[in-house]
């Protein structure tokens, strides 16, 4: 399995040089060169595994540059029920991702959250962690990763890479943006191998930053930079995963559909959900919730994609999802016009030229449909409502990113006999000021995390300023 770039100017390159490298060069993202689909058998076949047993068989598909025993040990030595235990009470954490009803064979939320972050994030950026370490090993190389974070990215990226001898994580994040959950868990870290850089702007001006570097070639060669954010394409590769198994937690046979609801502001998550539709997996729908920064609500509806700029760009109760230019949005927009590299470089030319692109009326939108995607947005006072509710009706806490999921959910109803999975991105714990406010009271926290705020942070305040940061990476790292 070769990589292509979604921009059509950088070579097809194996799955190892692509974990490593990011972004391509010419700036586009990396994507298979066909999605390998599953057959009925393969799917019947799948559905008694284990996770890590049903990561080994995706992952097959489309890793063929590491021996298959050493993927094998790899994805064994990830998903276990001692880094994913922080599942919900009566929740099997073994199940790594455990469905939890609330409407029984209508409406379950699928726990994405249990791990060391309480994250979606670690679902993916654990297995980074492990595959980066093996693959520097092996070619006795070392790494510095640039990422920028809106919330969790963060601190999955740092809990995944820390100790890690050969590997430097530069992390990004908006200054004063996350919550104090959030803050806590990225700069209380103390590991030699973590920087933590506070942004003076919007995550989008950190992203922008990120891209920038990365497509410096010469300074992104000597100095060795990587990502982790999910322009990585082995992050969406190791969401696509959960898909499956949520798919096969709420069904009794492979004759039947479901649908997901996915709080999304990146787009990668649902990045994830679309492959595994393109590869065959039963997705009826796949529902996009946004919060008011709704650049990708807006584009379903009308085929008018707007990136906001950062005085346009809200601060709101699921800061995660404060994102106004939506970095994977380019895979799916690939797929959307038929692989044709010439009209994506065309579209994002618009796109970094600061204006936008608009596809209504024209055949592409036209098709939008047969992908699956429909969509909506939540506001504060709608996830408010939701958090509430939820609780009342269904005695579950739950984050205001998956409220934003929930509520838009619910405005999606599906035909009997189609279950919708909510996506359950974050632990409330993480967002105990919103919770308090919808509920009047704290989430508990795990006993391991009490306490977090209150330990010392290790941080630098930045502006937004590429030459500046690249001055600091220099003074960082060794060459």
């Amino acid at each position: 399995m070769r990589y292509l770039s979604t921009r059509g100017g950088s070579p097809a390159l194996p799955f190892c040089d692509i974990l490593l490298g990011g972004l391509a060069p010419d700036g586009g993202l990396y994507l298979p060169e066909t999605y390998p689909r599953v057959s009925r058998a393969e799917l019947d076949a799948w559905r008694e595994l284990s996770y890590a047993d049903l990561a080994f068989a995706i992952l097959s598909k489309y890793v063929d540059d590491i021996a298959a025993a050493d993927l094998k040990a790899l994805l064994d030595q990830t998903y276990t029920a001692q880094t994913y235990g922080f599942a919900r009470p009566g929740d099997d954490p073994a199940e790594i991702t455990p469905l939890h009803w609330l409407q029984p064979g209508e409406l379950a939320l699928l726990e994405l959250s249990n791990g060391p972050t309480l994250a979606f994030k670690d679902m993916a950026m654990q297995l980074l962690g492990n595959l980066f370490e093996y693959v520097l090993e092996k070619r006795g190389e070392t790494l510095n990763i640039l990422g920028a974070t809106s919330g969790d990215t963060g601190s999955a990226a740092e809990y995944a890479m820390r100790g890690k001898p050969r590997i430097k994580v530069f992390m990004l994040s908006p200054y004063g943006k996350m919550s104090a959950f959030q803050r806590a868990q990225m700069y209380s870290l103390t590991d030699d191998n973590i920087f933590n850089i506070a942004i003076t702007g919007m995550f989008d001006d950190a992203q922008d930053v990120v891209k920038a570097v990365s497509n410096d070639a010469g300074f992104k060669a000597k100095y060795r930079i990587g990502a982790v954010n999910s322009i990585n394409w082995a992050r969406i590769l190791a969401q696509i995963v959960y898909y499956f198994k949520g798919y096969f937690a709420a069904t009794r046979s492979n004759d039947e559909q479901v649908a997901f609801s996915v709080p999304s502001g990146n787009f990668g998550n649902i990045c994830a959900g679309h492959i595994a539709r393109q590869m065959g997996l039963p997705i009826a729908q796949l529902v996009l919730a946004t919060n008011e920064n709704d650049v990708l609500d807006e584009f379903f509806r009308t085929g008018v994609y707007r990136p906001r700029s950062t005085a346009e760009t809200r601060v709101t109760s699921s800061p995660s999802m404060d994102i106004s230019k939506a970095s994977n949005f380019e895979r799916f927009i690939f797929d959307l016009v038929g692989r044709d590299a010439a009209v994506v470089r065309q579209l994002w030319q618009q796109v970094e030229g600061g204006s936008a692109f608009d596809l209504s009326g024209t055949p592409y939108f036209e098709s939008l449909r047969r992908f699956g995607f429909v969509s909506g947005k939540s506001c504060h006072a709608e996830r408010l409502a939701t958090i509430k509710t939820a609780y009342e009706r269904y005695g579950v806490m739950i984050d205001p990113h998956s409220a934003d999921a929930l509520k838009v959910a619910w405005e999606h109803p599906q035909p009997a006999g189609v279950p919708m999975l909510v996506l359950e991105t974050a632990q409330p714990v993480k967002f105990a000021e919103t919770l308090h406010e919808a509920l009047g009271q704290t989430p508990k926290r795990p006993a391991a995390l009490a306490g977090i705020e209150n330990l010392p942070q290790k941080v630098e305040v930045m502006a937004p300023d590429v030459a500046a940061i690249k001055a600091y990476l220099a003074a960082h790292i060794s060459v």
